[in-house]
C-alpha cells in the first residue's frame, strides 16, 4: 500500500514538488534537497531527505533542532514548514523501503540518549513514517513525553485502521499552527 499510495502522491504532486524545488533555488540555490541520517526499522540508519528550508550551512550554525523564530530558516523555508511540503520529498524514501507514510517520526542517532532502551527498541520495532500518532495529534507542539508515549503507543497497536485515522488527523492539521 505504501508503494502504490506513494507512487499516486508523486504524481498528483509534481506541480506542488516543482514548484518547491524552483522556489527553494531561486531564493537559495542548489542543492534543493537536504539529506540526513536517520534511525529506522530496526535500528538500522538511512538518508531521510527533506526540501532544505534552511541556509546552506545551518548545521554549522545552530543544533539539529529548531526553535520558533529560528534565523537559519529561509522565507521560502517558513512557507514550506508551515505547509509540511519540506516533508514531501519523503516520498522517496518510502518508494525505498527506509519509512512508511505512517510511523513514528525517525529520529537522528544522537537521539538514542534521550530514551531507555526498551522504550528505543520498541520504538525501532516499526518502520518510521511521513507522519505519525504524534504529528497527528500535537504537530510540532508536543513536549518530549507526550511523543515518546504517542510513538510507543503507535508501536504497540500499529494497524490499517489507526493508519487511517493517523492520515485523517495529520490532513486536518496540516498548514495550522506548530509547525516550525
Amino acid at each position: 500500500m505504501d508503494i502504490v499510495l506513494s507512487l499516486a502522491a508523486l504524481l498528483v504532486l509534481a506541480p506542488v514538488l516543482l514548484g518547491a524545488a524552483v522556489a527553494i533555488t531561486l531564493e537559495t540555490g542548489f542543492p534543493v534537497l537536504f539529506r540526513q541520517t536517520r534511525v529506522g526499522l530496526n535500528g538500522r540508519e538511512f538518508s531521510m531527505y527533506k526540501f532544505r528550508s534552511m541556509v546552506k550551512n545551518a548545521s554549522q550554525v545552530g543544533p539539529y533542532f529548531t526553535t520558533d523564530n529560528d534565523p537559519r530558516i529561509t522565507r521560502v523555508g517558513r512557507f514550506i514548514r508551515r505547509t509540511s511540503i519540506d516533508e514531501l520529498p519523503q516520498i522517496l524514501n518510502v518508494l525505498k523501503g527506509d519509512m512508511s507514510l505512517v510511523g513514528p517520526r525517525p529520529d537522528v542517532p544522537v537521539q538514542r540518549s534521550l530514551y531507555a532502551e526498551a522504550d528505543w527498541v520498541r520504538r525501532c520495532s516499526v518502520r518510521p513514517g511521513i507522519t505519525g500518532l504524534a504529528q497527528a495529534l500535537y504537530r510540532s507542539d508536543s513536549t518530549g513525553v507526550q511523543r515518546l508515549e504517542a510513538d510507543l503507543r503507535y508501536a504497540r497497536e500499529a494497524s490499517l485502521w489507526l493508519d487511517l485515522k493517523i492520515c485523517w488527523w495529520t490532513l486536518r492539521r496540516l498548514g495550522g499552527q506548530g509547525a516550525n
